[in-house]
């Protein structure tokens, strides 16, 4: 039963990615790839948010199901490390090392600060 659960979050988080990956490209544009450095932030800030709410000291026991559900399912659909790194690849080799770097830099120095904002915003919580 924990595999569906992991499928139908997977499947609502890539659904959601998408939505909103065109939003932010519609919005701000396609010369960096806006919408995956937002999804990639938001779900680790989600992943660490749950990851601490539901921790043994947390305020919030979840089933093991529920967990899999959120993080792996939802989250690990939601963000989009693959597609973080074909555009990566796409910006170097189209010569655009400026970018490339940055969206190497950006991504992981956001996506670092947004897991331990979650992880820190529920333990607070659970306090």
């Amino acid at each position: 039963m924990t595999y569906l659960w992991v499928a139908v979050g997977s499947a609502l988080g890539g659904a959601a990615r998408y939505w909103f990956a065109g939003v932010a490209a519609r919005l701000l544009g396609e010369v960096f790839p806006w919408g995956t450095v937002f999804v990639n932030v938001t779900g680790s800030f989600v992943i660490g948010f749950i990851a601490a709410l539901a921790e043994a000291e947390g305020r919030l026991l979840l089933p093991s199901d529920a967990r899999a559900f959120l993080m792996a399912g939802f989250c690990g659909g939601f963000t989009t490390f693959s597609a973080f790194s074909i555009q990566t690849l796409t910006l170097a080799r189209g010569g655009e090392w400026l970018w490339a770097g940055a969206n190497v830099v950006v991504s992981v120095v956001l996506c670092l600060l947004a897991v331990w904002g979650g992880h820190a915003a529920a333990a607070a919580l659970s306090r």
